[in-house]
């Protein structure tokens, strides 16, 4: 087996992406004795969690994440290997029902997958999958591009095909166009958030969104302009009033959807209706109650005012490979309650599955309120009750 080419096996699974979806998909099917497993990332390190979000305060409790760590067999093992102090010992030490920074779950990720190698059967490609064609007579063909010109792009040949190809921050279209744009992703950064903004001129930043994420910038944004920033001012548009997750009889009430942890216990105390006009952050903010009937004309009335924007209003999928059933390019449609795919007549598309941001598990909660499950724990609970059922 050493001296085989990486194009030269046939792998029981490709998996692409590198993320926490990725990583526990490639845990659960170590657990289910699926391998070899060929893992295709540009950076195995993290993820979104590691590139972006290293500064940003979970709203999960350390014990989901350790729920995540334990969650199968090839985890366990990672964990027991590796030198300690490391992540893992790290959540462990940490109070399990106070909430951590992305840091240390990030540092998991990373952990794990470094863990996670060729003498567990997993094989780690750096590089981006293009393409994916499936035939009755070879399963998946999974084109992989090639790194430079001495490296062309190669063949992968697989049983299944598993996407965690992961999402990015979307943005909506605006109808003010001389207005620069922050990106979410810095906007949940301090420290490059601060260096993005000048300290010494006047500076209005609109902040579009009333998410998890919205709360964040508007907290950033804030504590820069109480301290470094002082001629910094926000404009904050929000359709709805503020939404909180709530704990219930064993469940959660908007557990996807609602502001949790510290974000939650500012947003209480600074940004409701009744307690803004009298709370510091008032000085800087001004909030901007709008619709989605009415929010063009707001833009259009408040946005000249600002020199920059934030949009904070969801994300979108990246683009996955590109795929195709023989010489036809198929149409995939992802079931939520599987992680499995049907084709443009409903068919099931044998051997092609999908996990985490980009491909999430529907919940339906007690009180029949649907919600699309995100998260650590979430990722590794679904693929726990599904990944048993998936095959070639």
């Amino acid at each position: 087996m050493g001296s085989l080419s990486i194009t030269d096996r046939k792998y029981q699974a490709v998996v692409v992406g590198a993320g926490p979806a990725g990583l526990a998909v490639v845990g659960n099917l170590l657990e289910q004795n699926k391998a070899p497993i060929m893992w295709i990332d540009d950076y195995f390190h993290g993820g979104r969690l590691d590139k972006y979000y290293r500064e940003v305060p979970s709203n999960t409790k350390v014990s989901r994440f350790m729920a995540y760590a334990e969650g199968v067999s090839p985890f366990r093992e990672v964990a027991k290997e590796a030198k300690a102090p490391n992540a893992y010992t790290t959540l462990q030490d940490m109070d399990q029902d106070k909430t951590c920074h992305i840091a240390q779950a990030a540092d998991l990720v990373i952990m794990l997958t470094k863990g996670l190698d060729e003498s567990k059967g997993v094989f780690k490609l750096p590089s981006t999958a293009s393409s994916a064609t499936w035939t009755e007579s070879n399963n998946w063909n999974v084109k992989v591009a090639g790194r430079g010109e001495r490296t062309p792009p190669s063949i992968i040949n697989s049983n299944m095909l598993v996407l965690c190809t992961g999402a990015h921050p979307m943005t909506g279209p605006l109808p003010v166009t001389d207005i620069e744009e922050i990106g979410l992703d810095p906007a949940l950064n301090p420290p490059l958030l601060s260096t993005m903004l000048a300290k010494d001129s006047p500076t209005t930043i609109a902040v579009i969104g009333a998410s998890h994420s919205a709360i964040l910038v508007l907290r950033n944004l804030y504590n820069l302009a109480s301290t470094s920033h002082p001629q910094l001012r926000i404009k904050w548009f929000t359709r709805h009033p503020l939404r909180y997750a709530e704990e219930r009889d064993g469940w959660i009430f908007r557990d996807n959807t609602g502001l949790k942890g510290d974000v939650a216990t500012w947003a209480k105390e600074n940004l409701e209706e009744d307690i803004l006009p009298s709370s510091d952050v008032s000085k800087y903010l001004e909030k901007i109650s709008t619709t989605r009937e009415k929010e063009q004309e707001d833009y259009k009335e408040h946005l000249p005012a600002c020199t920059h924007v934030v949009q904070a209003i969801g994300y979108e999928k990246n683009t996955p490979p590109v795929l195709k059933k023989g010489e036809k390019h198929l149409q995939a449609e992802f079931d939520p309650l599987t992680g499995g795919f049907g084709d443009e007549k409903g068919e099931e598309v044998r051997g092609l599955y999908g996990a985490g941001i980009a491909w999430p598990n529907r919940v339906t909660d007690p009180e029949g309120n649907v919600e699309y499950a995100v998260g650590l724990a979430k990722f590794m609970s679904f693929l726990k009750e599904v990944v048993p059922n998936w095959k070639a």
